[in-house]
């Protein structure tokens, strides 16, 4: 099954982070199902002072620019991520348009 890890980075200020948590808690039933419709299986996100980890595991249909273009065309999706870009701190070398930034694997134990 494939795997896409990705960062970025929240403000650093402690009530927008309780309230990111805070909505992340129960996401949105759009938010989750637009996931669901673009092939992740499972997903999860990661909290170290402001750096966020997220490791989104997806069949073999997942698309990251499928599920980008999908993602501007639904509405309730783009309400969401406009909410949490007031929360998130985008990463040196990013476009103003980018958030989570795909991370490169160096290793993998498996593979040893």
């Amino acid at each position: 099954m494939p795997r896409h890890c990705l960062t970025l980075d929240l403000k650093d200020d402690k009530t927008a982070i309780a309230n990111y948590k805070r909505y992340h808690v129960k996401i949105w039933p759009e938010v989750k199902q637009s996931l669901f419709d673009a092939g992740v299986v499972e997903m999860e996100i990661y909290l170290l002072g402001t750096r966020m980890f997220m490791i989104m595991d997806v069949d073999d249909s997942f698309s990251l620019s499928a599920k980008a273009a999908k993602d501007l065309a639904n509405a309730k999706v783009q309400e969401w991520e406009t909410i949490m870009h007031g929360f998130q701190q985008q990463l040196p070398g990013t476009r103003p348009d980018q958030y989570w930034m795909v991370m490169e694997r160096v290793f993998s134990l498996e593979e040893q």
